[in-house]
């Protein structure tokens, strides 16, 4: 069995409060990394840090502003005395009818999702290049930025964005030794995502009867996944879009089925009831 050795590497997790974020964040450091998370919820990074210990630091940052993340990943370099690898994990999602959507909805995921995922990228990128070191950039992507999906479209053209960055800076940086890849995740339900994502038992009955599995992914599968792809391990892996999802994707967009159970004006009452339930 190989062991994955991330000895001395420094790797900065965005969303990594919580969810899968966090799952890696463990797993790095299970590794023998140090980490720094970023969030906007200082509460929620100061929990995460002390239950995973000295080798986490905890950052407020957002990601959608490019002044916030020069100065995180500034501060991240003088705390740590290096960084090898940014992984972009920080996403949001909702279900929505996409004729119901306002420009600040659709603006709300496609900054996080894509321009946090420019900026990240964009700073790591011209470091690493201006002094002469490796690195690597790690983005989470989805299966459905190739087939699009239904009720979650600023989702995937955001994600999709991501995978063409992923693509190309892979191919432009490669001769600076930076590699750049992306891990696309299936169904791994966390309590963020799930509750803007899945409406309610009916319908979760219906989408885990619809996986070839009819299991969902487990948090240390993926992290699994990360941990290797930033090792030592997978140096020649570059430009790489894995997916994890126990085939799922093969059926095509991942909450399509929701137009298979009921009708559009109904949708559009459940989807009205579950913003309403985040709300409070």
């Amino acid at each position: 069995m190989l062991n994955i050795d991330l000895s001395e590497k420094v790797i900065v997790v965005t969303g990594g409060g919580t969810g899968l974020g966090k799952a890696m964040a463990e797993r790095f450091i299970a590794c023998g990394a140090r980490v720094a998370i970023c969030g906007r919820r200082q509460a929620v990074l100061e929990e995460t840090a002390t239950q995973l210990g000295p080798n986490v630091r905890p950052y407020i940052c957002d990601v959608r502003d490019w002044e916030a993340v020069s100065a995180f990943l500034s501060r991240v370099i003088a705390d740590f005395g290096r960084l090898d690898a940014v992984v972009n994990n920080a996403a949001g999602n909702f279900l929505a009818a996409s004729e119901t959507l306002s420009s600040r909805a659709f603006r709300a995921v496609v900054d996080i999702v894509l321009v946090g995922t420019f900026h990240l990228s964009r700073w790591a990128g011209a470091y690493w290049i201006e002094n002469k070191i490796p690195g690597h950039i790690l983005n989470i992507v989805t299966t459905y930025t190739e087939t699009g999906c239904a009720f979650v479209m600023p989702s995937a053209a955001a994600k999709a964005g991501v995978q063409a960055m992923t693509l190309s800076l892979a191919y432009e940086w490669a001769s600076y030794g930076i590699r750049v890849n992306a891990i696309a995740p299936g169904p791994f339900p966390t309590e963020g995502a799930w509750s803007r994502l899945m409406p309610g038992e009916n319908f979760e009955a219906a989408y885990l009867h619809r996986l070839p599995t009819r299991r969902y992914g487990r948090p240390e599968e993926l992290s699994a996944l990360a941990a290797f792809l930033l090792s030592d391990l997978a140096p020649y892996i570059t430009g790489a879009v894995i997916p994890i999802d126990g085939a799922e994707r093969l059926q095509g967009g991942m909450f399509n089925y929701l137009c298979q159970l009921y009708d559009r004006e109904k949708l559009k009452e459940i989807f009205a009831e579950m913003k309403e339930k985040i709300k409070r």
